[in-house]
């Protein structure tokens, strides 16, 4: 069980430090994201709420004081990640692996975590 609680930190903090990053990068770097959003054919103004969202997102998943607000954030990212991988794949740039990364700590993360802290 002590390894399946490292392992669940573990996933749960990288992708939580991925998806912060990438919100830090909506919001100060907003002309380059909002330019490869377009690309991939969607509107530049969903970046800010984008940001805010992963934010909220990664606080209901660290903070665990609501277990609905908990499931809530991880399916959210979820359809974020499958729509960024999707949506990478059909643009063809290659640039698919980082959100695929990104949806394997989650799942990861999600699996433990029902796993460890689900009640009996």
């Amino acid at each position: 069980m002590m390894i399946a609680r490292i392992t669940y930190w573990l996933a749960t903090g990288m992708f939580s430090l991925t998806m912060l990053g990438a919100a830090t990068m909506y919001f100060f770097n907003y002309a380059e994201v909002a330019a490869t959003v377009e690309r991939l054919g969607f509107p530049a103004f969903i970046v800010y709420p984008l940001a805010a969202a992963k934010i909220l997102g990664i606080t209901a998943i660290l903070t665990k004081k609501s277990r609905t607000l908990k499931e809530w954030a991880y399916a959210g990212f979820f359809y974020d990640l499958m729509l960024a991988i999707a949506a990478h794949v059909n643009a063809g740039d290659g640039e698919y692996p980082m959100a695929a990364g990104a949806m394997l700590l989650l799942v990861v993360s999600y699996s433990l975590d029902r796993r460890i802290y689900s009640p009996a």
